[in-house]
């Protein structure tokens, strides 16, 4: 089992970067393939990106695709994910997510573990 812990979140302007990080406990970090996803007030969870276990193969939401850049680096079993020209509608809750699967794809509910989720707004 692994447990996730995101960090970085908070509030910035439209158009600002914020970049945020996901620390995962355990060793078996590169067993998982991760994904962010956010949630805004009053909608459903939805997929954000997602990384393979040794980071080759990436996937982003149309909606941030060309902003938003996800790596991740085993040696500190951590994921990032770096976001760029951020907009009033980014702003939601963010989390990160874990599965033990070879690509889990954009459903929430192929993702096992979950983190606390970290909150970014985005003022216009």
């Amino acid at each position: 089992q692994v447990q996730l812990v995101e960090s970085g979140g908070g509030l910035v302007q439209a158009g600002g970067s914020l970049r945020l990080s996901c620390a995962a406990s355990g060793p078996t970090f590169t067993t998982y393939a991760m994904g962010w996803f956010r949630q805004a007030p009053g909608k459903e969870r939805e997929f954000v990106s997602a990384i393979s276990r040794r980071g080759s193969t990436v996937s982003y939401a149309d909606s941030v695709k060309g902003r938003f850049t996800i790596t991740r680096d085993n040696a500190k079993n951590t994921v990032f994910l770096q976001m760029n020209s951020l907009k009033a509608e980014d702003t939601a809750v963010y989390y990160c997510a874990a599965d033990d699967s070879t690509w889990p794809g954009r459903g929430a509910y192929e993702y096992d573990y979950w983190g606390q989720g970290t909150q970014v707004t985005v003022s216009s």
